[in-house]
């Protein structure tokens, strides 16, 4: 029921307890819409007051009545109970609240709340929706509150996605993957302090694979900014590093503007971008600011390579008889040109770790992962070399790139060309583009056709890796026998999010990839990387690009990893993600017993205590599928995979079957 009053405003009475809910001496907080009331009963009276102590907002409502006064439970302030007054004739007493005591219960008479006002929080997230930003991971908190309901209005009104968190960093990981996959900024939250720092692993991620990624911290207020507040951290300081950009959001600030760069930094750099918002900043008026938006903000990016260089990169790949091409993570938004190219030139392609997957390894010309995490195809091919046409691979060591052949290498990043050690033909220029230019000058040259040699590279490694999936010495499966029945089972176009360990050595040498997508905490080598990055994968799927709708997402990690962020398979369930979760366990950090062991170490402390993480996993409300031997693999991926939501295969693993 609801009245108007004599000055306009309509007042609205709410229930807001039961007839004998509050004892007498008794006190309770109750919320109505918006508004969190103290409920009193002192010498018989109900009274309604402000819940928030006038010192610092403490929570009358979990006070206490003592000799006749109510107790704020923060710092020992007395008011009256029923009138809200200040002892000792002090005129900071909190407002009451008009109650009437009905037949039903009691009820208080609250006026309606005034319309929103847009704040700087709302006018920045929607700049950011603006600029494509469609998904948050965070955690909500007292530093972030202003944000956080300028998040939920766009989230509300269908602009944007939230993702409530178990951990910061799971929020930062999942983000780091959605722009590896993407292309795309994503963001992540968090309160000031703690919440913040525990991003930085995530972000780190993102820097060094090159992602885009937005983080937006809470900061204490600016009132108090500088001396040592609770929670305050030097948030430029700690992400200085991280953050290819990082800006303070002040009172003054151009609140669009800012967010607008931020924005266009990300995708630009191609790294993280950083806004810290103090608490107070965020609320204040901003209903006449106009939101940022990308028209005229940003250029195209295809840079045509010089002349001079893609000249040499010309005469020394046209006298080859043999080139062979090596594509990294930087290539993995221009294949369809790097492949046009290796199909006239015959060339073989071989990928970095961080390019698994960007050829498929049944097309006649791939020949899986070189390096450490790879197969003996690729390191053939590239010692029969003659000539290597890198692209977007950075040389990393766990690559092994030979420097002993003629080399072309193709970056969009200059700094990366002849990082480690000089090319024989540096190109600065966008993948795409010099490939095609490369096809447009080279499309006829005559070179061996060397499909027949990695058509038998390939029967001889699968007729090896046969044997080795046969292995079983009934101490669980072995890594062989696991990927031999993801690549019958896995859909083709499935994105994978793997981990790091052993399990993820043997994803790279064992697993086929179709027209899967992989991705992977490259540089950083981030254990724990594969659960929250499978959160990120989710959340393409759920969009209208037709690059990643509807794709079934599967995270493998070791029981290590998953260890690290195990809550966020809670958030899984929460959203309803169709996750499908395989899960290495041997009880042990095997790579690092392995390590140990090479190093003529001790293996120490590599041992681990796990639940049954099917068991957790139905603990958590999603499916949850133990396998301890070969036979019972395909039924349990047959059911987890066409599960509908989370779910998990929790496999006993041989330690010594990698």
């Amino acid at each position: 029921m609801a009245h108007t009053t004599s000055n306009g405003s309509t007042t609205k009475w709410y229930k807001v307890l039961e007839p004998d809910e509050l004892g007498e001496g008794r006190v309770k907080p109750v919320t109505c819409a918006h508004t969190t009331l103290c409920m009193t009963r002192f010498e018989g009276r109900i009274a309604a007051l402000s819940n928030k102590c006038p010192h610092q907002a403490g929570p009358l409502g979990e006070g206490s009545i003592e000799k006749g006064m109510l107790r704020c439970p923060w710092h020992g302030w007395d008011f009256h109970p029923t009138t809200g007054k200040s002892p000792g004739g002090y005129d900071d007493g909190v407002p009451t609240y008009p109650v009437e005591v009905r037949d039903d219960g009691i009820y208080v008479g609250l006026q309606d709340e005034p319309d929103h006002v847009r704040t700087v929080a709302d006018l920045m997230v929607e700049t950011m929706v603006n600029w494509g930003v469609k998904h948050v991971w965070g955690m909500v908190g007292h530093s972030n509150l202003g944000l956080a309901d300028a998040i939920r209005r766009q989230a509300e009104d269908g602009h944007l996605h939230y993702y409530g968190i178990r951990h910061e960093g799971a929020a930062s990981f999942a983000a780091s993957a959605y722009g590896k996959l993407t292309g795309r900024p994503a963001a992540c939250m968090s309160i000031a302090g703690p919440g913040a720092t525990n991003l930085l692993t995530g972000l780190w991620d993102a820097n060094v694979d090159r992602a885009p990624v937005l983080a937006l911290t809470g900061q204490v207020d600016t009132q108090v900014l500088g001396p040592g507040a609770f929670q305050e951290v030097d948030l430029q300081a700690a992400f200085g590093k991280v953050a290819q950009w990082s800006q303070s959001v002040l009172h003054t600030s151009r609140h669009a503007e800012l967010m607008t760069l931020a924005c266009k930094s990300a995708i630009l750099n191609r790294g993280v971008s950083h806004l810290i918002f103090p608490d107070e900043v965020t609320t204040i008026a901003a209903e006449k600011g106009k939101a940022g938006r990308p028209a005229g903000r940003l250029t195209t990016r295809e840079i045509h390579p010089p002349d001079d260089a893609l000249g040499n990169a010309i005469d020394l790949l046209g006298g080859a008889k043999r080139p062979v091409i090596i594509v990294g993570h930087g290539a993995r938004f221009n294949m369809p040109a790097v492949i046009e190219l290796a199909e006239a030139l015959n060339a073989p392609v071989v990928t970095t770790f961080k390019g698994k997957g960007l050829i498929s390894d049944s097309h006649p010309l791939g020949c899986g992962v070189l390096g450490r995490s790879g197969t003996p195809i690729a390191s053939w091919f590239m010692n029969e070399a003659d000539c290597l046409l890198v692209f977007g691979a950075s040389f990393s060591n766990h690559t092994g790139i030979t420097p002993k052949k003629p080399t072309i290498q193709v970056d969009y990043d200059p700094m990366i060309l002849g990082k480690f050690h000089a090319v024989d033909v540096p190109v600065w220029g966008e993948i795409g583009v010099t490939a095609r230019l490369l096809f447009e000058a080279l499309g006829s040259v005559a070179t061996t056709d060397q499909r027949p040699e990695v058509a038998e590279r390939w029967r001889i490694w699968r007729a090896e890796k046969a044997r080795r999936a046969a292995d079983f010495r009934g101490r669980g499966v072995g890594a062989a026998a696991l990927f031999e029945a993801l690549n019958r089972q896995v859909p083709a176009d499935a994105i994978i999010a793997v981990d790091v360990g052993n399990n993820t050595y043997s994803f790279g040498r064992y697993f086929e990839c179709q027209q899967q997508s992989v991705l992977m905490s490259g540089y950083l080598g981030s254990i724990g990387f594969a659960y929250p990055a499978a959160l990120g994968a989710w959340a393409a799927t759920q969009e209208h690009d037709p690059r990643f709708r509807g794709r079934k997402v599967v995270a493998v990690s070791g029981d290590g990893g998953f260890g690290q962020y195990m809550g966020e398979l809670t958030t899984a369930v929460k959203y309803g993600m169709d996750i499908t979760h395989v899960l290495l366990n041997n009880d042990e950090l095997g790579k690092i017993s392995k390590e140990q062991r090479a190093g003529q170490w001790d293996v120490w402390q590599t041992s681990l205590r796990n639940p049954n993480f099917a068991a957790y996993a139905e603990n958590c409300g999603a499916m949850g599928i133990r396998v301890e031997s070969p036979d019972g693999l395909h039924d349990a991926l047959d059911k987890a995979l066409n599960h509908s939501g989370p779910a998990m295969v929790e496999v006993i693993s041989d330690v010594d079957l990698i």
